[in-house]
């Protein structure tokens, strides 16, 4: 299979190429090369329709591993036909490059972000992180918090909202912006240093070997993976002197962790916006992004033209966040709260506030460490008194009954 590279590419006579961007449309609406037309792999039959057999086609996918089947077809098709060496991946890696080459423009492009945080998304980003923080006493003063970046948008976020209320807040606290590498291919680890860069976060980077030590596990590797990077964490974190860690989890995640554990757990349970580590002593774990909804996230990423990694886990590109696989069961819920959007524009607030306001006369078992209730333990205790009081689920059962619902 003929195979072409981002260099090879800008070398070339743009009127003589065509490339044929197979992500999705979401995805190239964010960004793409020059000149690239949009076939989303799954219209892969309609190409001749859009596609210009004068020119010679390179296709582009996100890492360049799921457009081979993409050249094929075309092949077959009697095209001249190019896999994009690396993919998106590459490009974005190339494009940050030039960027940090030129130390002014990084500079403006760092203040321009900066600006935006506090100016056009004040509403949707800037103000639920300062709430959060406050609502849920996640910072005092003399902490020294290891901002945990993964190269993803969340971190990143997280990482400039913390630099900038450190240096515009009231209370005095240190960061750490720490960067684990587990193993990232080097396109990925490039454009992860590249942003930080790009963003004004200087980073404190340590390597370790979970990649390895997972690439055998047949079972849950991604859980073990994950399992281990958060251990990693708090021991460099705390080795630095830091007395807590903050993860880059958001509204979105809370609301998709509740619905997971009732749906798939039989239970309910909620992602805490804070934490005590049991195995490290005297550390903890905040989210600073606890009320912020991804959409707003999504929002400031494409305003201001960033391209971050989405799944950089050497064992699973083709993970369906980059184009392609099957999807997780957080997909699944994600894909059940956007249906729930439009039904009412209330439900997913709802879910979240659900575990803000939990009725305990009203739950039929709950349990906190080793000890468990049930309402059986003092239903006899009301027997006689007036405390009865008719719930939501109360009213609603009687209404089916008479035909009201």
């Amino acid at each position: 299979m003929n195979t072409i590279t981002i260099e090879e590419i800008a070398a070339r006579d743009p009127n003589e190429i065509l490339v044929a961007d197979i992500r999705k449309q979401e995805d190239f609406l964010r960004g793409s090369m020059e000149g690239a037309v949009n076939i989303p792999a799954e219209r892969a039959e309609e190409a001749e329709t859009l596609l210009d057999r004068r020119k010679e086609i390179c296709v582009l996918c996100y890492t360049g591993e799921r457009s081979q089947e993409f050249v094929e077809i075309l092949e077959e098709k009697g095209y001249s036909v190019w896999n994009i060496e690396g993919g998106y991946r590459s490009y974005l890696r190339n494009h940050l490059e030039q960027i940090v080459r030129d130390e002014e423009h990084i500079k403006e492009r760092t203040a321009e972000i900066e600006r935006s945080i506090i100016k056009k998304f004040r509403k949707s980003v800037w103000r639920p992180f300062t709430r959060g923080i406050r609502e849920y006493e996640l910072i005092q003063p003399g902490d020294k918090i290891a901002v945990c970046i993964s190269g993803g948008k969340d971190s990143m976020l997280m990482a400039k909202l913390l630099q900038e209320l450190q240096r515009h807040g009231k209370v005095p606290f240190e960061l750490v912006f720490l960067c684990m590498n587990p193993g990232y291919r080097e396109d990925n680890w490039e454009i992860i240093r590249n942003n930080a860069q790009v963003l004004g976060i200087p980073l404190t980077v340590f390597e370790s070997e979970i990649f390895d030590v997972v690439a055998g596990i047949d079972k849950n590797p991604c859980y073990l993976c994950a399992r281990m990077r958060r251990g990693y964490l708090y021991a460099k974190a705390k080795e630095l002197g830091c007395n807590k860690i903050a993860l880059g989890h958001h509204f979105d995640d809370v609301i998709e962790t509740t619905l997971m554990g009732m749906l798939y757990g039989g239970k309910i349970e909620t992602m805490m916006p804070k934490l005590h580590s049991l195995n490290f002593s005297g550390m903890e774990l905040i989210r600073p992004m606890y009320l912020i909804h991804e959409e707003a996230i999504k929002a400031w990423r494409d305003y201001n033209h960033l391209g971050f990694i989405q799944c950089a886990c050497r064992f699973t590109e083709n993970c369906v966040s980059c184009g392609g696989g099957r999807g997780s069961k957080r997909d699944e819920m994600k894909e059940l709260i956007a249906s729930f959007r439009e039904i009412s524009d209330v439900i997913e607030m709802n879910i979240f506030r659900s575990v803000h306001n939990i009725n305990l006369r009203t739950v039929i078992g709950y349990h906190k460490d080793d000890w468990t209730y049930s309402f059986l333990d003092d239903y006899e205790k009301y027997a006689n008194t007036d405390q009865e009081s008719e719930t939501d689920a109360d009213r609603n059962a009687a209404s089916k009954e008479r035909g009201e619902v």
